[in-house]
């Protein structure tokens, strides 16, 4: 762990049209929110325009769309002026080749092939003949567009280097010269002679487990940690490394004393590998917060409600596998033909149906000692069960897949990584749609909520091995943020009245795909009222993630019209306008509810907690791009200058409430790291104690309603009553002073849902 790790950090998607400069222009209000570190998106040379960063061309300098090195001069000062550090995003599994032109090592691949010096660079099968390059159309008349131009091959926007002497000709002789082979688009999942990034052939994999590949990837980030530039650094999908473990201890000793954080999806009960790392990015702890206002009891509720919508039971199991075996055998059918071909002593459609058999059946995204082998022990079995016409196949790969100096075994964990991200968050996510809150990176939807015993333990355990780990309840990989999650949780609640509802509105506005239409309802009243454009966004992109009823690859026009022709129903026929307004109004305030809930809890448990751009107030956002757009920071700072005034807002006051927990509850941490060092849970007595969860960090103490609906059934708080200290303690979101003892809940939480109780001084230095 390093000396001083963050107390707060607070993310900002760094990006053409909000740069650097933008960014240092936030500072002033930053500080005044209580965080410690500005966390950026990736700030080296991406793809021209690229909106995220995750595409790094050029790892040399930053990116000049973002205001290049003068500009992170500029932040720098700034941040120092304000007293912050700074945490980076780094993306050491693949880098951007979409514009050619724009990166010098892939360019130079192109033009002189294994002679490059950077050919070791890029994870390339140079056995399998040229390299391919899937940018035509599928048309076999589709190179008759290839142009010779300036020494370069052109194909409508895209350039392509000409290796020396090959360039007589017409540009068809000229291509058929070349390093590499441009083919169309549809051979790119099956065909590929490079690793990419999950099936995404514009981002191609790195070898950074070659010294060389690492020290050049990572000098410019490694020289601004070494001169106290970067304070922290998040590691961007370290599952798809080959060798992850050797790479963090690399980046470890190459950087002792930066925060250091890794995006590490773990499935439930899986523990973080003993890395030499601080933690997660905060995908466990999401899963865990969120689960705690979701009515465990509605369970059976809504899986009758979601196999009379099918007209059978959907067992997510079955589903699972096999959209893993299609992302297996579709997706990442290149990778999967390069993994058969290790394994000669199977023949090849045996070899490949037992490696995609073990993929598809792995319970995590990628096995680690020492549980690995458990993982591929219960993989095999499962394999085994499904398809014991395989077992040889299957004996004689999982031997191989046991030793990990085999390259076999060294290959097969990036395969089963990417197949469980495309397999089931980015295509089950959107089909099994019995309750989509519970559809979310780090999550898993058959887990219906989270008892606050499991939560308490889980707490304890991070206190314990990982307290420096990352927190978050957004970010910009999340499927939905995380106020819709919350007032989702609210139908678990409301089963009958949301079953009673969704049917109506499905037989009113009828698709023909009634798992979709689930999520597409869920979705709209979690969002309500939302932006018709961008509502018709998201269902596109959802649908076609499903790819059940349409796809990215083959769009069905007829269903995609229908798809569209219901979410204009929902803004154009009056009955079906009221109906979702009227419902998304009734389970608003119980969401607000559950919204501060989540935000305190994931602000003062065990970790380094993060705010996502802008959901210190309430957010509606959806999966991306629709969560990165634009901030309004001037609106913030204004409210929390009001909130600094003395003004205490309702609850339903365009998120001022919110932001009256963030601010103070950040403010605390950052003035008083003491009071946050140990965690003890604190009981509540009464005959409502289930609807509270409250937990002591060494001298604050949060306390939080859950399943508001349910409570409100009962009465409200009745004599239940939460045991305090015996010395002062002052809320600092109402200011007043409880002595301690039996404090009655409804005493301590009359104004809002939730409450942070620190000792006087502490807290009045957390309000001023």
């Amino acid at each position: 762990m390093p000396a001083t790790p963050p107390k707060a950090t607070y993310r900002v998607q760094v990006r053409p049209g909000f740069d650097l400069d933008a960014t240092a222009g936030i500072l002033d209000y930053l500080n005044d929110l209580g965080v410690s570190h500005l966390y950026t998106a990736p700030l080296l040379t991406a793809t021209p325009g690229s909106q995220h960063g995750y595409d790094v061309v050029d790892h040399r300098e930053v990116n000049p769309e973002l205001g290049g090195e003068a500009a992170r001069q500029r932040l720098l000062r700034a941040l120092r002026d304000k007293q912050l550090g700074l945490v980076v995003d780094i993306v050491p599994n693949h880098a951007g080749i979409a514009v050619a032109p724009a990166n010098p090592a892939w360019w130079d691949v192109l033009r002189r092939g294994r002679d490059s010096s950077y050919a070791d660079w890029f994870d390339i099968d140079w056995d399998r003949g040229r390299l391919l390059l899937p940018v035509l159309a599928d048309d076999p008349a589709a190179l008759d567009d290839l142009k010779l131009v300036d020494g370069e091959l052109r194909y409508h926007e895209h350039r392509f280097p000409v290796a020396d002497g090959t360039g007589d000709g017409d540009a068809r002789a000229v291509h058929d010269r070349q390093h590499y082979e441009l083919v169309s688009w549809r051979r790119g999942d099956a065909e590929l002679t490079y690793r990419r990034f999950f099936a995404i052939a514009t981002l191609a994999g790195l070898r950074v487990e070659d010294p060389a590949v690492f020290a050049a990837t990572h000098e410019l980030i490694l020289r601004w940690a070494a001169a106290g530039e970067v304070d922290g650094i998040r590691v961007d999908h370290p599952d798809g490394l080959r060798d992850p473990a050797g790479y963090l201890a690399r980046l470890r000793e190459a950087a002792p004393d930066a925060w250091l954080v890794v995006e590490k999806i773990l499935e439930y009960g899986e523990e973080l590998p003993d890395w030499p790392v601080d933690g997660t990015t905060g995908y466990d702890a999401l899963a865990m917060v969120g689960g705690l206002f979701i009515d465990i009891d509605a369970e059976g509720d809504f899986t009758v409600l979601d196999t009379h919508l099918n007209g059978k039971q959907i067992s997510w199991e079955d589903l699972t596998h096999s959209t893993k075996m299609a992302a297996a055998t579709r997706l990442l059918a290149a990778e999967l033909t390069r993994l058969a071909a290790l394994a000669p002593e199977v023949p090849t459609e045996q070899a490949r149906a037992a490696l995609a058999e073990l993929a598809a059946a792995f319970d995590v995204y990628r096995g680690y000692p020492p549980d690995g082998a458990r993982h591929l022990a219960a993989a095999r079995s499962e394999a085994g069960r499904r398809r014991p016409d395989l077992a040889r196949a299957l004996d004689a790969v999982t031997r191989r897949l046991r030793d990990p100096e085999d390259e076999l075994g060294q290959r097969f964990p990036q395969l089963t990584g990417a197949v469980m991200a495309k397999g089931v968050e980015d295509t089950a996510f959107y089909r099994w749609t019995r309750f989509v809150a519970l559809n979310e990176v780090g999550d898993n939807p058959t887990r219906f909520g989270v008892p606050p015993a499991e939560f308490h333990r889980f707490a304890t355990a991070q206190q314990v091995r990982w307290p420096a780990s990352m927190t978050t309840l957004s970010t910009h990989d999340t499927k939905r943020s995380e106020d819709i999650r919350a007032r989702l949780a609210v139908l678990s609640e409301l089963p009958g009245r949301w079953a009673e509802q969704v049917k109506t509105w499905m037989e009113y506005a009828p698709l023909p795909d009634p798992a979709f239409a689930h999520l597409l309802w869920q979705t709209a009243v979690g969002a309500w009222p939302i932006e018709r454009e961008r509502l018709h966004a998201y269902v596109e992109k959802a649908a076609r993630e499903a790819a059940a009823s349409t796809s990215w690859a083959d769009p069905d026009p007829a269903f995609e019209q229908a798809l569209h022709d219901v979410v204009d129903r929902m803004y154009d026929d009056p009955s079906l306008h009221d109906e979702l307004t009227e419902l998304a109004a009734a389970i608003t305030p119980a969401g607000w509810c559950n919204s501060l809930g989540q935000k305190l809890i994931q602000l003062t448990m065990p970790g380094v907690p993060d705010t996502y751009q802008g959901t210190e107030l309430w957010d509606n956002s959806l999966v991306d791009p629709d969560n990165r757009r634009p901030v309004d920071f001037d609106v913030r700072r204004e409210m929390l200058a009001r909130l600094d005034g003395g003004w205490r807002p309702p609850v339903d006051t365009d998120g001022a409430a919110k932001l009256l927990v963030v601010s103070r509850t950040l403010r605390l941490r950052r003035a008083h790291p003491e009071l946050f060092t140990t965690y003890r849970p604190v009981a509540a007595h009464g005959p409502v104690s289930r609807h509270v969860v409250a937990f002591d960090r060494g001298g604050a103490i949060t306390v939080a309603t859950r399943l508001p609906l349910g409570l409100a059934r009962a009465g409200g708080w009745c004599d239940t009553a939460l045991s305090l200290p015996v010395h002062e303690v002052k809320d600092l979101f109402t200011g007043r002073v409880y002595s301690g003892g039996e404090t009655p809940l409804d005493n301590l939480l009359a104004d809002y849902p939730v409450a942070l109780l620190a000792p006087l001084t502490a807290a009045e230095e957390a309000a001023s």
